[in-house]
C-alpha cells in the first residue's frame, strides 16, 4: 500500500540546488538540515497542506513547542509538504517522528528512486528514516508526509533532510557525543538490562554486542534478550540522531547467568486453544470456571483492575459470576490445573488501561502481578493492552514478574491487528523483547476493518486469506509459529465485526500448518509448529451452544 501511497500523493516538498564546485574532503562536516521551519515552530510556514488538512499544534510534540497535526478526510491523505535547496549528485537522509496510523514520509522527483516510508501506527512518537540520492541534473526533489484514508489525524515534528547545503537551509545538527557510563545490571541466563548517561543531542541509541547492533532504544537503557545461558558477551553503545550516529561507547563485559528455566509456558500443549472467561455478565451466558469447555487449553480471566498506583494491579470476583466465596473460584481455578489446563489473569480489554511507563510502574506490575498468581494460582498473565502500551517498561515488568515466577510462567498476548501490522509497532516490540518466556501471541482478527498481508495486498477480515496473510506478517516478523495463535469471536455477538464461521478458521489453520485450504494468499512455506486459535469468549461460545469449541478444538489438537 505505500507504494501506492506514494505515487498518488499531489504537494510537495521541494529542494532547488546551486551546481557549485564539489566539495572538499570534509564536505560532510558542512551538512545541514536542508528543511526549513522543520521542526513547525513558525507554524505551517514553508510548507503547504492539501485541502486545509495541516495545522500546527503545541501538544503533543516531540521537541520544541509546535508538531504538524494533519487530518485526512474522504479521499484526502491530508499531505503537507515545502520546498528546499538540494545539490545535484548528492546523498540526504530524510526523517521526521511521528505519531498515530498509517503516517508516511517520502521523496519524489530525485532523477534517481523516489522513496517513502511508513507505520501502521503508534500511540508515541516514532522516528521515521530513509535515504535518497539526487539525479545529475536534479535541482529540485518532493518530500511530503500524509496520512491514509479513514484514519485518524497523524503528528509530525523534527523533518530533517540532512545533506549538502543546496543554499539557504537551516537548522543544522551535529552527530552527539559518545555514550558514557555504560553499565550492565540484571543478567539472567538469556538476557542482560543495560544503562548509560543520556546524551544531550541524541534523538537515539544503538547497543551492539560483540560488534553487532542488536538493539535501537530510545532512551538510555535497554533489555538485550536472545542471549545463551552461561555466556561472556561484550556490549557497546553509540549516540544517534540527524545527523548520523557517533563512535561507540567503552564496551562492558557481561556473562550471563547458567540456565535453568524451560520458558515454555507450564503445561500449555504444542497446540492449544485460548479461550477469554468473563468476570462480568454483558448478556452471554454466565458461566463459572468449571463450566468452560475442556476443549480450551488456556483460559484468561478477565480483566484484572487497575489500581490508582501506576501499574500495579487487583483483582475482584464480579458477585454477577455467582461465585459464593473467593475460596470456590480458586477451587475451581486448581481443578482446570488438575485437568492440565492453565489459567491466566487478563490486563486491560477494550476499556482496561493500565499504565507501565517508568520503572516503579513496571516493578509495580510484577509485584502485584505474582501476588496475585499466588493467592489464585494464576500460571501468568495475558496482556490485552488496547489503549497503548510502552514497549521499554512492559517488558521490564515481564522479564521482572518472569524472574519471580520462573520457567512455568504462561504468557500471553491478545494484541489488535493494527499493533502487529509492523515490527516498528509497540506491541510487536514488545512480544520480540521477550521472545524467550512468550507462550504465544493470539491477535484479534476482528473490529479492525481491512488490513495489509504480509504480501503487501490488502484483505478484509472475516476471509481466509485475511487471517492467513496477517498471520504470516508474525511468522516472519520474528516470533516462532508456536507463539501465533488466530484470535477470532466466538460467535457474531461476541464481537462488533470480523466473524468467521469456525470452518473458515479452520481452513486457515491447514493453511498455515499444512498448505491446504488456503483461499487467494498461499504462504511460501507451511509452519506446522504454529500454536493454535483463540476466541472471545468461552461465554459467547457457551451461548451458541459451544459450536465455535466443539468446532476449532480438535482440529487446534489435531494440527501437525
Amino acid at each position: 500500500m505505500g507504494a501506492a501511497v506514494a505515487a498518488g500523493a499531489a504537494a510537495a516538498l521541494t529542494v532547488t540546488a546551486l551546481a557549485t564546485p564539489a566539495q572538499s574532503a570534509d564536505a560532510a562536516a558542512a551538512d545541514v538540515n536542508v528543511a526549513k521551519n522543520a521542526g513547525f515552530e513558525s507554524g505551517l510556514s514553508n510548507w503547504t497542506c492539501t485541502a486545509n488538512s495541516g495545522a500546527a499544534v503545541t501538544s503533543p510534540v516531540h521537541g520544541g513547542t509546535k508538531a504538524l497535526k494533519a487530518t485526512p478526510s474522504g479521499q484526502d491523505t491530508a499531505e503537507c509538504s515545502q520546498v528546499v535547496s538540494v545539490k545535484p549528485n548528492s546523498t540526504y537522509k530524510l526523517s521526521s517522528w511521528v505519531q498515530g496510523s498509517y503516517a508516511y514520509l517520502g521523496v519524489r522527483g530525485t532523477g534517481t528512486t523516489d522513496v517513502s516510508t511508513w507505520t501502521p501506527g503508534n500511540s508515541s512518537w516514532q522516528q521515521l528514516t530513509t535515504t535518497f540520492t539526487t539525479g545529475a541534473n536534479s535541482t529540485s526533489v518532493t518530500v511530503y508526509t500524509h496520512g491514509w484514508y479513514g484514519q485518524s489525524a497523524y503528528l509530525v515534528d523534527d523533518v530533517s533532510v540532512f545533506g549538502p547545503d543546496g543554499g539557504g537551509g537551516t537548522d543544522p545538527v551535529e552527530i552527539p557525543a559518545v555514550p558514557s557510563g555504560l553499565a550492565a545490571g540484571t543478567a539472567t541466563s538469556t538476557s542482560v538490562d543495560l544503562s548509560w548517561s543520556p546524551v544531550s543531542t541524541a534523538t537515539g541509541y544503538t547497543v551492539y554486542r560483540d560488534g553487532t547492533k542488536v538493539a535501537s532504544p530510545g532512551g538510555a537503557a535497554t533489555t538485550v534478550t536472545g542471549l545463551a545461558p552461561d555466556t561472556t558477551y561484550s556490549f557497546q553503545v553509540s549516540a544517534t540522531n540527524a545527523a548520523g550516529e557517533s563512535a561507540k561507547s567503552t564496551a562492558v563485559s557481561v556473562r550471563t547467568a547458567k540456565g535453568g528455566g524451560d520458558g515454555d509456558g507450564g503445561v500449555v500443549p504444542k497446540h492449544a486453544l485460548t479461550g477469554y472467561w468473563q468476570n462480568f455478565d454483558n448478556g452471554a451466558t454466565v458461566q463459572k470456571l468449571r463450566d468452560v469447555s475442556p476443549q480450551y487449553d488456556i483460559i484468561a480471566v478477565s480483566f484484572a483492575d487497575a489500581t490508582s498506583t501506576p501499574g500495579r494491579l487487583a483483582f475482584t470476583l464480579d458477585p454477577a459470576v455467582g461465585y459464593a466465596s473467593t475460596a470456590d473460584f480458586k477451587a475451581d481455578i486448581a481443578a482446570k490445573h488438575a485437568a492440565g489446563k492453565s489459567v491466566v489473569l487478563s490486563v486491560g480489554g477494550e476499556k482496561g488501561s493500565v499504565a507501565v511507563n517508568s520503572d516503579a510502574s513496571a516493578a509495580a506490575f510484577a509485584d502485584s502481578a505474582y501476588a496475585l498468581m499466588r493467592e489464585y494460582g494464576f500460571d501468568g498473565v495475558d496482556i490485552d493492552l488496547e489503549n497503548g502500551l510502552n514497549p521499554t517498561y512492559m517488558t521490564k515488568a515481564l522479564r521482572l514478574l518472569s524472574a519471580k515466577a520462573g520457567g512455568k510462567l504462561v504468557l500471553t498476548m491478545a494484541p489488535q491487528t493494527i499493533d502487529m501490522q509492523s515490527t516498528s509497532g509497540a506491541y510487536f516490540q514488545t512480544a520480540l523483547n521477550v521472545k524467550d518466556i512468550l507462550t504465544v501471541v493470539n491477535m484479534q482478527y476482528y473490529n479492525s476493518g481491512s488490513m495489509l498481508g504480509c504480501d503487501g495486498k490488502v484483505y478484509s477480515q472475516g476471509s481466509v486469506d485475511f487471517l492467513t496473510a496477517l498471520a504470516c506478517i508474525q511468522l516472519e516478523g520474528g516470533l516462532d509459529p508456536s507463539q501465533v495463535g488466530l484470535g477470532v469471536p466466538a460467535s457474531t455477538r461476541g464481537a462488533g465485526s470480523g466473524y468467521v464461521a469456525p470452518s473458515v478458521v479452520n481452513n486457515a489453520l491447514d493453511c498455515l500448518t499444512r498448505g491446504t485450504g488456503c483461499g487467494s494468499f498461499k504462504p511460501s512455506k507451511t509452519y506446522p509448529g504454529l500454536r493454535g486459535a483463540m476466541t472471545w469468549s468461552t461465554n459467547w461460545d457457551a451461548t451458541a451452544g459451544h459450536a465455535w469449541s466443539n468446532a476449532v478444538g480438535p482440529k487446534v489438537h489435531g494440527l501437525p
